[in-house]
């Protein structure tokens, strides 16, 4: 369980980090968009109310509790059944990263009323629209280690 708090706490602090220092330091959330290395690395402000690629972001402000919430029963339930089932060092890094994704978007849910998305990257002629954050990085990460390195089988391990 220790492993995946602190990947928990590393991809919560550095995701908090970041979007303090690209959204209010540089102040993105008033010039909007910066080219750090274009096309490959931009930051453009984007507010995601919804859920991946603003889905349901048009719902009620009701949908915003509901997400945190969300976040929080996936967050208990993956750390109870990380405790339980995981063995190897990479999948308990992997469970903490979704944690820890999952609790940095809960929060900017709490304080900003949406998630507040940065990161856009393109490459070779194709445009991508889209913005992300490092705790979006995290809970992708975190499910391909799960993925790609179960460790599981299938069988309950105990506590």
């Amino acid at each position: 369980m220790r492993v995946m708090l602190l990947s928990a706490l590393a991809v919560f602090g550095v995701d908090q980090l970041s979007k303090w220092a690209v959204v209010h330091w540089l102040d993105l959330k008033n010039v909007l968009s910066i080219d750090v290395l274009p096309p490959v690395l931009n930051f453009r402000m984007g507010w995601n109310t919804g859920i991946n690629f603003g889905l349901f972001g048009d719902s009620h402000e009701i949908m915003r509790y509901v997400l945190v919430a969300l976040a929080l029963v996936v967050s208990t339930w993956i750390l109870w059944w990380g405790n339980r089932n995981l063995g190897r060092l990479v999948t308990q890094i992997g469970a903490g990263a979704i944690i820890g994704g999952a609790l940095a978007n809960a929060v900017d849910r709490v304080i900003y009323g949406a998630v507040a998305d940065f990161l856009n990257m393109s490459c070779c002629g194709i445009n991508n629209p889209y913005t992300f954050n490092i705790a979006d990085i995290g809970i992708f990460a975190g499910a391909f280690a799960l993925i790609a390195f179960d460790d599981t089988k299938g069988e309950q391990k105990s506590a």
